[in-house]
């Protein structure tokens, strides 16, 4: 799926603020477009505001400013950042899988092209302008993330975008981010708004047909979040009569609308899923749904709500760019093929090890990427 640090940058108004520069300062010139009109939205908005200082654990203060910051649902520009961790450069160890493409198979919505260094159309766009432009979060915590203390962009996701920009135009820091809603991820590449998104994204046989995807970069599983002391155990009828935040275009919407298993999820659907943490925190909902992968960061972040539960699906993030652009998705591929390399010591390890062993321990390598062959 997809979904804490950052400031306020929209109130809690109906629109988000375009953002430039490595500090996210507010750029007047040009307003942003409404959210989407989603179920519950106006209603959960109202709650919201009144429930501000009722805030559960110690991670609601910078929740709270951050999900006010993109409500709104809006596409919020962030142009290259300067910081200086070190680039990544890129990687995969395990064996790579070949599987038979067929025009309605969709057994396996994650293999995907072969690994190619070669120049392409829209690889010479990107080198013409200087900037790769990508499509992130600035509100997942471990994953893409604004750093309150330096300001800039942070996580597993930026690390990558590095490396690829690394590899096209020799410098990682060549990057214009902008930081996408989960509603707007497929949306940003079909309107030319972002080359590349990388953010916590599913590869599924409905966004293959919508987006053209990389070889699958980690492995994720949709689990349930709740307070540590609720009664729910998990993706079951516990949550019979109980009011489930999810957000709106995530794979964990989906679940939800095939079997809800009794919850509410309609009237506390969200642009964002870190919105949904704030909710909870305010009492407003009394679980998530939402990836483990995102689910884990939020849960260091408070300390009053766990994951409950197993995981129910197995899911593959994936880098995902406009339907079609061969030549970038094969070149992503030999990066990520870069990228995994070297065992132990890759920068796919490196940057588990610096993002996310601490709330996702036991994880020994990237899932192994499969390549179509027909």
């Amino acid at each position: 799926m997809d979904s804490g640090n950052g400031r306020t940058t929209g109130g809690g108004s109906a629109r988000g603020v375009e953002m430039s520069g490595a500090n996210g300062s507010a750029d007047p010139a040009h307003p942003a477009a409404p959210g989407p009109d989603l179920p519950g939205r106006t209603r959960a908005a109202r709650r919201t505001r009144r429930g501000a200082g009722r805030l559960r654990g110690w991670g609601g203060v910078a929740g709270m400013a951050l999900a006010l910051a993109v409500a709104a649902g809006a596409l919020i520009p962030l142009t290259g950042h300067g910081g200086d961790d070190a680039a990544a450069s890129v990687a995969g160890p395990g064996l790579a899988q070949g599987v038979q493409a067929k025009a309605d198979d969709c057994k396996d919505p994650e293999a995907s092209l072969a690994p190619s260094s070669a120049d392409g159309p829209n690889i010479d766009a990107i080198k013409r302008r200087g900037k790769l432009i990508a499509g992130v979060d600035q509100n997942s915590f471990r994953w893409g993330y604004r750093n309150p203390t330096t300001r800039t962009l942070e996580g597993f996701d930026i690390d990558l975008v590095k490396a690829i920009a690394k590899n096209i135009l020799g410098d990682e820091n060549a990057v214009i981010y902008r930081a996408i809603p989960t509603s707007q991820r497929i949306p940003a590449l079909q309107n030319g708004t972002v080359d590349v998104v990388v953010r916590t994204m599913t590869v599924n046989c409905t966004r293959i047909k919508q987006a053209s995807f990389s070889t699958a970069y980690f492995e994720a599983g949709q689990q349930v979040l709740a307070p540590k002391a609720s009664a729910i155990t998990g993706f079951d009828d516990s949550l019979k009569g109980k009011r489930v935040c999810v957000a709106a275009g995530s794979t964990a919407f989906d679940a939800l609308k095939a079997n809800p298993h009794g919850a509410d999820y309609q009237d506390f659907t969200v642009p964002n899923q870190l919105d949904c943490l704030v909710r909870l925190q305010q009492n407003l909902v009394d679980a998530i749904v939402t990836d483990n992968a995102l689910a884990a960061g939020q849960a260091a972040q408070d300390p009053a709500v766990q994951l409950k539960g197993s995981p129910f699906t197995t899911e593959y993030y994936g880098a995902a760019v406009k339907l079609g652009n061969t030549d970038l998705v094969q070149r992503i591929n030999q990066v990520l093929v870069d990228y995994r390399g070297g065992g132990a010591t890759s920068p796919w390890m490196n940057a588990y090890r610096k993002w996310l062993a601490a709330d996702l321990p036991g994880i020994t390598g990237p899932p192994a990427p499969k390549y179509r062959t027909g």
